[in-house]
This record gives structure tokens, C-alpha cells and sequence, in this order.
């Protein structure tokens, strides 16, 4: 019996199929250390963050909340072994970003994306646009943020898989 090797990638431009939706699993549960973490890392002072005293104090949610650029990338990194890991030429833009409820720590973050359109590029032989829709919910189903990305992938034939 041969060894067989398998290495786990993303999609080619052939294989996404517009509509098509994908559940990231597993989801990831958001702590202090990543809040505070990210938003030192990214030079964000916004006390709501940091300052577990001042957002008590603060209407209506009286706790510290997730970063939304960490709720963000959270959500995009999460697609990334199913959609693009090693099939991505470049991420072209992020657009119709929305935070539509809070994330605390404490919280998991479960991601899904669906194929919203695709495209041959014009001007890249053998690569292709995709765009595709990310929405990150919490534990009970509530919808915390929505993002469109739009990326440039390889297509199988260039890239001598087909």
C-alpha cells in the first residue's frame, strides 16, 4: 500500500461556486487576553476596551467589548483554510463592513461565507475574483458583524492541478 499525502488547501477559482455557503468550524471563543492583546498591538486606546472601569460606567452594556477589528479578522482568518490557503494571489479589498451587535469576552465567534460572485480577471491570465460575503454570529445565533472580501485566487489549470 502507497503512502498517500494530502495537504489541505483552498479553493481554486474553478471550485467556488456562486451561492455556495460555507460553515467555519470550529468556532472561536473571544478572551481578555485576546481584547487586550489586539488592541495594543494596534495602538487602539478606545477606553471601551481597555478600561474595565470606565465601560462599566458606559450605557447600555456596562462590560468591556471585543475590538471589532479583532471581530473582523477573526471572521476573515477563520475562512481561510477552507477558501484560500494556497490558492490566493492577493486580497484586493474588504467592503460593506457592519458591526450589528457587540461581542464580549466570554463569547464565540462562529463564522460562515458564502460565494457571492466570481470572475476571470482580465488582466491576470489564469487567476480569478472572487467575492465573498463573511458573517460572524455569537453562541445564540445573533448576527455581531458582516463583511464582503473580494480576493484574487489562482485557477487550477495555471497552477497545473486541473
Amino acid at each position: 500500500m502507497s503512502e498517500q499525502e494530502i495537504v489541505q488547501r483552498g479553493l481554486y477559482f474553478e471550485e467556488f461556486a456562486e451561492g455556495a455557503r460555507y460553515l467555519h468550524r470550529p468556532g472561536r471563543t473571544a478572551t481578555e487576553s485576546d481584547n487586550v492583546l489586539f488592541t495594543t498591538l494596534t495602538m487602539n486606546t478606545q477606553a471601551l476596551h481597555l478600561d474595565a472601569a470606565f465601560a462599566a460606567a458606559q450605557e447600555p452594556y456596562r462590560a468591556r467589548l471585543m475590538n471589532s477589528m479583532w471581530t473582523l479578522s477573526t471572521m476573515v482568518g477563520a475562512s481561510v483554510a477552507q477558501l484560500t490557503q494556497g490558492t490566493l494571489v492577493a486580497q484586493l479589498g474588504l467592503g460593506d463592513i457592519a458591526f450589528r451587535h457587540p461581542l464580549f469576552a466570554g463569547d464565540t465567534l462562529y463564522t460562515e461565507s458564502t460565494v457571492l460572485e466570481k470572475r476571470l480577471s482580465s488582466s491576470r491570465p489564469g487567476q480569478g475574483i472572487v467575492r465573498i460575503g463573511h458573517t460572524g454570529r455569537n453562541q445564540d445565533g445573533t448576527v455581531v458583524a458582516t463583511a464582503t472580501r473580494t480576493v484574487l485566487v489562482h485557477c487550477q489549470e495555471k497552477a497545473g492541478n486541473a
